[in-house]
């Protein structure tokens, strides 16, 4: 194997846009795949390594300067760790598909990319599916996309209103009594799905759709008496419902509507004693027609590379614990 390869070549401005400033992406490049990286001018060469780690190299960069040629902003670091990511885990996927717009709608003032695999079929399934669980750790875009295509139908006319809700169980430690209104009570408990829409519409229009009640949220136990009919419905954290909120609340669909529960079963802050409705129901429901269950695994998170590698950890060490415990006699 030759010293240095030549990667790929382009347009200079190209591929000034696609690996400035300092050449961060390249350095990304670099650190993620183990590679040694030169650049003369717009030509890139890389050192020694394994040929399918250098195949990657040149897919990912050669995405990146058509990305870069096809916009007026230049790739980040982050667009390139979810290019790496997506290569190593589905070497056939053709990369020059994805970080471009997936989700569409005038409504949203950005345009939506699917940045896995995984992500580009769990949109399709929402797109033709009635009811739709999606499981996965953090950080792999479960609740983003799901509020994204919540959108979509509803500026589409496709739904009337969208209803989010999830429950309200605190994250391991007790709040205690808090003075304030119901609004104020619940708000904490909503704020990443207030984050995802205000990542998505501007407030202001946001503002206007949550007065005229077409978009709403609000807590799980909300939602007992309701039939919601031509809506978009999602349940947000739904490992922390009961069997019997799970089966309220799946039992609200009405007619034209679309119901999406977005799940991460590792996270589970259910009080000790109460039985949990997201293992049930997707047990019970998995075999239904119009009942479509996504799986996110690990390799599908698009946060800072470290989460991939966290998650791996946490999952490890759990098994090992289990493994022990099916030792003992």
């Amino acid at each position: 194997m030759s010293a240095r390869k030549r990667l790929a070549r382009g347009p200079e401005e190209t591929a000034r846009k696609s690996f400035r400033p300092s050449s961060a992406n390249l350095q990304v490049i670099s650190r993620l795949l183990d590679l040694s990286i030169g650049q003369q001018n717009h030509e890139l060469t890389f050192g020694p390594s394994s040929q399918t780690k250098e195949r990657i190299g040149r897919r990912v960069s050669s995405t990146l300067m058509k990305l870069a040629a096809a916009g007026s902003s230049s790739p980040s670091k982050w667009d390139t760790e979810c290019l790496i990511n997506l290569a190593l885990t589905h070497p056939k996927a053709d990369l020059d598909e994805y970080l471009q717009p997936f989700i569409k709608s005038p409504l949203a003032h950005r345009q939506v990319m699917a940045r896995t695999e995984t992500q580009r079929r769990y949109v399709q399934t929402m797109e033709k599916t009635d009811l739709v669980f999606n499981l996965g750790p953090a950080g792999t875009g479960k609740t983003y996309l799901t509020v994204a295509m919540a959108i979509t139908f509803l500026d589409s006319g496709q739904v009337s209103h969208i209803i989010i809700t999830r429950p309200t169980v605190e994250t391991g430690e007790r709040l205690g009594f808090l003075p304030c209104d119901l609004t104020e009570k619940i708000n904490p408990y909503l704020r990443p799905l207030y984050g995802a829409i205000n990542n998505l519409i501007p407030y202001e229009k946001y503002a206007r759709l949550a007065e005229r009640q077409l978009i709403e949220m609000a807590p799980l136990a909300f939602m007992r008496g309701h039939t919601l009919s031509q809506t978009f419905i999602i349940l947000d954290e739904a490992q922390n419902t009961t069997r019997t909120q799970m089966k309220i609340f799946l039992t609200r669909l009405g007619p034209c509507s679309r119901t999406v529960i977005t799940s991460d079963p590792g996270q589970n802050d259910l009080p000790g004693g109460n039985p949990a409705g997201l293992k049930e129901a997707v047990a019970l429901l998995a075999n239904i027609p119009g009942i479509k269950i996504c799986h996110f695994s690990p390799a599908n998170v698009i946060r800072h590379h470290l989460v991939r590698a966290i998650i791996n950890a946490y999952d490890n060490a759990n098994n090992h614990q289990i493994t022990a415990s099916e030792k003992k006699p």
